[in-house]
Protein backbone atom coordinates (compact mmCIF):
# COMPACT_ATOMS: atom_id res chain seq x y z
CA UNK A 1 0.00 0.00 0.00
CA UNK A 2 1.41 3.40 -0.82
CA UNK A 3 2.60 5.27 1.68
CA UNK A 4 0.35 8.25 0.74
CA UNK A 5 -2.35 5.86 1.59
CA UNK A 6 -1.24 5.01 5.35
CA UNK A 7 -0.69 8.21 6.13
CA UNK A 8 -4.44 9.17 5.08
CA UNK A 9 -5.69 6.09 7.03
CA UNK A 10 -3.82 7.12 10.13
CA UNK A 11 -4.65 10.85 10.09
CA UNK A 12 -8.35 10.58 9.03
CA UNK A 13 -8.56 7.55 12.01
CA UNK A 14 -7.25 10.13 14.85
CA UNK A 15 -9.63 12.42 13.20
CA UNK A 16 -12.79 9.92 13.75
CA UNK A 17 -11.50 9.39 17.73
CA UNK A 18 -11.77 13.14 17.94
CA UNK A 19 -15.36 13.24 16.03
CA UNK A 20 -16.43 10.47 19.07
CA UNK A 21 -15.00 13.18 21.72
CA UNK A 22 -16.94 15.79 20.34
CA UNK A 23 -20.12 13.62 20.27
CA UNK A 24 -19.08 13.12 24.00
CA UNK A 25 -18.86 16.17 24.32
CA UNK A 26 -21.98 17.58 22.75
CA UNK A 27 -24.03 15.01 24.82
CA UNK A 28 -22.55 15.27 27.76
CA UNK A 29 -21.88 18.85 28.54
CA UNK A 30 -23.82 22.02 28.77
CA UNK A 31 -21.42 23.64 25.47
CA UNK A 32 -23.82 21.85 22.85
CA UNK A 33 -23.31 24.88 20.35
CA UNK A 34 -19.63 24.61 21.14
CA UNK A 35 -19.50 21.10 20.06
CA UNK A 36 -21.77 21.17 17.48
CA UNK A 37 -19.91 23.63 15.40
CA UNK A 38 -16.40 21.52 16.38
CA UNK A 39 -18.33 18.39 14.99
CA UNK A 40 -19.71 20.57 11.76
CA UNK A 41 -16.36 21.72 11.01
CA UNK A 42 -14.12 18.74 11.98
CA UNK A 43 -16.26 16.51 9.57
CA UNK A 44 -16.07 19.06 6.89
CA UNK A 45 -12.35 19.32 7.66
CA UNK A 46 -12.17 15.12 7.60
CA UNK A 47 -13.98 15.40 3.91
CA UNK A 48 -11.21 18.17 2.66
CA UNK A 49 -8.22 15.24 4.11
CA UNK A 50 -10.17 13.21 1.62
CA UNK A 51 -10.40 15.22 -1.07
CA UNK A 52 -6.35 15.71 -0.57
CA UNK A 53 -5.81 12.57 -0.14
CA UNK A 54 -8.23 11.82 -3.83
CA UNK A 55 -5.80 14.50 -5.76
CA UNK A 56 -2.50 13.63 -4.58
CA UNK A 57 -3.32 10.11 -5.78
CA UNK A 58 -4.50 11.40 -9.12
CA UNK A 59 -0.78 13.67 -8.57
CA UNK A 60 1.36 10.93 -8.38
CA UNK A 61 -0.07 9.11 -11.09
CA UNK A 62 0.26 11.86 -13.63
CA UNK A 63 3.63 12.31 -12.62
CA UNK A 64 4.78 8.51 -13.28
CA UNK A 65 2.94 8.92 -16.09
CA UNK A 66 4.60 12.20 -17.40
CA UNK A 67 0.81 13.94 -17.65
CA UNK A 68 -0.23 16.99 -16.16
CA UNK A 69 -3.13 17.76 -13.54
CA UNK A 70 -4.98 20.70 -13.92
CA UNK A 71 -5.60 21.36 -9.82
CA UNK A 72 -5.39 19.83 -6.57
CA UNK A 73 -9.18 20.78 -5.71
CA UNK A 74 -8.04 24.22 -3.61
CA UNK A 75 -12.08 25.72 -4.78
CA UNK A 76 -13.11 22.38 -3.42
CA UNK A 77 -11.97 22.98 -0.17
CA UNK A 78 -13.02 26.45 -0.31
CA UNK A 79 -16.13 25.68 -1.10
CA UNK A 80 -16.78 23.39 1.73
CA UNK A 81 -15.60 25.54 4.38
CA UNK A 82 -17.96 28.24 2.98
CA UNK A 83 -20.75 25.94 3.25
CA UNK A 84 -19.35 25.31 6.54
CA UNK A 85 -19.73 29.01 7.59
CA UNK A 86 -22.88 29.38 5.77
CA UNK A 87 -24.69 27.00 8.19
CA UNK A 88 -23.12 27.76 11.34
CA UNK A 89 -24.41 31.63 10.13
CA UNK A 90 -27.96 30.35 9.14
CA UNK A 91 -28.34 28.03 12.11
CA UNK A 92 -26.27 30.33 15.13
CA UNK A 93 -29.01 29.46 17.87
CA UNK A 94 -26.96 25.53 17.22
CA UNK A 95 -23.60 25.89 16.16
CA UNK A 96 -20.35 28.06 17.70
CA UNK A 97 -18.51 29.83 14.66
CA UNK A 98 -15.45 30.32 16.23
CA UNK A 99 -15.63 25.96 16.76
CA UNK A 100 -17.03 26.03 13.26
CA UNK A 101 -13.80 27.48 12.39
CA UNK A 102 -11.33 25.64 14.70
CA UNK A 103 -12.99 22.77 13.26
CA UNK A 104 -12.11 23.21 9.80
CA UNK A 105 -8.30 23.31 10.79
CA UNK A 106 -8.64 20.02 12.71
CA UNK A 107 -6.84 17.95 10.01
CA UNK A 108 -3.97 20.58 9.59
CA UNK A 109 -3.58 20.41 13.34
CA UNK A 110 -3.70 16.30 13.05
CA UNK A 111 -1.31 16.77 10.20
CA UNK A 112 1.34 18.71 11.70
CA UNK A 113 1.15 16.32 14.77
CA UNK A 114 1.05 13.23 13.23
CA UNK A 115 4.52 14.09 11.07
CA UNK A 116 6.45 15.13 14.00
CA UNK A 117 5.33 11.60 16.26
CA UNK A 118 6.60 10.13 12.93
CA UNK A 119 9.42 12.47 12.39
CA UNK A 120 10.87 10.81 15.95
CA UNK A 121 9.92 7.37 14.95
Amino acid sequence: MPEVTLVFKRQSKYMIYLLAIFVLGWGFTSYQAVFAGLLLGTSLSLYNLWLINQKMKKFSQALDEGTKIKSLGTMTRFASAGLAVIIALEFSEHFHMISVVLGLMTAYFVIIIDFFIHLKR
